[in-house]
């Protein structure tokens, strides 16, 4: 396995020859009592009556490793280097059969501080220059392992989608003095047309261009440019862990799949990003999470990944998830059978 940068989008991607990403367990090595010896335990937060209620590993076919340096070196017109980081397993809850939308909120806030230390710990190493968290639920969605998991990956380059964000939003802010995203905020929330939910601290809306049917952001009300600098300083991941169960409690009602991601900002302990390129970066960036349900198996142009086509208008998909129960006891049977596939 190797990472290749493409020299005309100038993304990196993995290549790997022939290596299979199918995980095929006789027992689930994540439910208690079944852990292998050789598989050490990263990190765990205990609940005040479940101790070692949330647990990370590392990932037992993981796309990057911890050991050695990237070693960027040239193939003719080419760049390659080791796929040197991190990709850790974190098991969210005990209960084979939970899932974040059924869980309680508390256990979805421990997770959340979870994900917080477990990203501010890594950013250490300046060797990884961006460091995340995401959820793949549901096998149209790729999810490898059946227990109740996100993972995080460290990686030795800033992801693309990521680089046009800190991008625009540094020319954004060079413009006109302001967060792009706190802009969309309060916009959103006066007009009222694709909010889905609002709570304190935090805002989820249907974004005005979406990629896929039912899309989701929930974004901080207030500006912040890091979500685990944010979260153990503020320790307001009550009021997020609130916001996020309810969207998800509306989203399994219209769909059993979806992609989660957190988008922070990059590890600026890093050598390449601490040289002052992002010199605006806690002023111009905003920390987010977005979520991509998948509705369909397949959508006019959406296998492109560069030009969406999204069936269904984010004012309709909002009004939509806006008036769906968020009893999490209120999911249908059709997405409660989901659990034992």
């Amino acid at each position: 396995m190797e990472l290749r940068k493409d020299p005309i989008t100038q993304s990196w991607v993995l290549i790997g020859d022939a290596q299979s990403r199918t995980l095929a367990f006789t027992q689930c090595p994540y439910c208690p009592g079944n852990e292998a010896p050789d598989s050490p335990v990263i990190y765990s937060l205990p609940f005040a009556d479940r101790p070692g209620a949330i647990r990370v590993y590392p990932h037992p076919n993981p796309l990057y490793q911890v050991e050695g340096n990237p070693e960027r070196r040239a193939d003719g017109i080419y760049d390659k280097m080791r796929t040197v980081g991190a990709h850790e397993v974190i098991v969210e809850n005990q209960e084979h059969q939970s899932r974040l939308s059924i869980a309680d909120e508390y256990e979805i806030a421990h997770l959340l501080e979870c994900w917080a230390y477990r990203i501010d710990d890594l950013k250490k190493d300046t060797r990884f220059k961006y460091v995340t968290v995401f959820k793949n639920q549901g096998e149209l969605a790729g999810q490898e392992i059946r227990h109740p998991h996100s993972e995080l990956t460290a990686m030795p380059f800033i992801p693309r989608r990521i680089l046009y964000e800190l991008r625009s939003s540094r020319d954004y802010y060079r413009m006109k003095d302001r967060c792009v995203l706190c802009d969309i905020q309060r916009q959103e929330e006066h007009q009222g047309l694709r909010v889905v939910d609002i709570s304190g601290s935090f805002l989820a809306l249907c974004p005005f261009s979406s990629r896929v049917p039912f899309e989701l952001w929930i974004m901080p009300r207030y500006h912040h440019s890091s979500f685990e600098t944010d979260l153990l300083q503020r320790r307001n991941m009550a009021d997020l862990a609130g916001i996020l169960r309810r969207c998800l409690v509306r989203l399994e009602q219209v769909t059993d799949a979806y992609h989660l991601v957190l988008h922070t900002s990059p590890n600026t302990h890093s050598r390449l990003e601490g040289t002052g390129y992002w010199a605006t970066l806690e002023d111009d960036y905003h920390w987010h999470i977005e979520i991509l349900p998948i509705t369909e198996k397949r959508t006019r142009s959406y296998s492109i990944k560069e030009a969406y086509y999204c069936p269904l208008a984010p004012e309709t998909a909002a009004a939509t998830l806006k008036d769906l129960p968020t009893d999490r006891h209120a999911l249908p049977q059709r997405t409660l059978e989901f659990q034992t596939r």
